[in-house]
């Protein structure tokens, strides 16, 4: 709730290992304050998340960001190599995470040897797949994207619609994408589920959604 409206209103479902549920809607529908909520970076005044049948509030949000990755927009990397971004989550854990792994994150992403380089260097498509990286990096179960595309050109667009879609395919994440584009949406996603006003108005695979619309 913010200045006593409701931006996010009974919105219940569940999302399964693999699903790859696509939220869509238009503009101050809620979306992004609904995926926000789902890793406490905005607090429900009602209502809980349950993570493998464990109350969200019950585990320290640290914790809970370890396994609830999330990707937005535009990419916010940390000054320093890319290396050292990715292995930045892993490090708060007391982790060090090998040059092996590393190296095979930077594969998964398309970045392969890229470690060594400035972030400072890196194009919008290239810093998006390097926050994938570091995302990834901590084995979460279930992956946030909020509109990861939109601030990219037409042709790093599809570079990370298509990574995105191999990567959840590869570990099987749970995922949950905010998009604008619905094009997107069928592309990428098993579900979808419409806001609006703050409210779910549907939710149901691509297919039942879209042709009802």
């Amino acid at each position: 709730m913010v200045h006593d409206v409701r931006v996010v209103d009974d919105v219940s479902l569940e999302v399964a290992r693999g699903d790859i549920l696509a939220v869509v809607g238009p503009s101050g529908a809620g979306k992004s304050s609904f995926l926000r909520l789902l890793n406490r970076l905005d607090e429900p005044t009602s209502g809980t998340v349950y993570l493998n049948g464990r109350d969200f509030t019950a585990i320290p949000p640290r914790e809970l960001r370890h396994q609830i990755g999330m990707v937005m927009q535009s990419a916010y990397l940390f000054p320093g190599t890319i290396a050292q971004n990715i292995s930045y989550g892993p490090a708060q854990r007391g982790i060090e995470l090998s040059s092996v792994r590393i190296d095979s994150l930077l594969r998964d992403v398309g970045l392969a040897g890229r470690g060594k380089g400035d972030v400072a260097l890196v194009s919008g498509g290239e810093a998006q797949r390097v926050a994938l990286a570091r995302a990834l990096a901590n084995e979460p179960q279930l992956l946030l994207l909020d509109e990861p595309t939109s601030a990219l050109d037409e042709t790093a667009r599809k570079e990370i619609e298509v990574l995105i879609g191999t990567i959840l395919r590869e570990h099987r994440l749970a995922c949950v994408i905010v998009t604008h584009d619905r094009a997107q949406a069928r592309r990428i996603a098993t579900r979808v589920m419409v806001m609006e006003r703050g409210r779910l108005t549907a939710l149901g695979s691509v297919e039942e959604v879209f042709h009802a619309r």
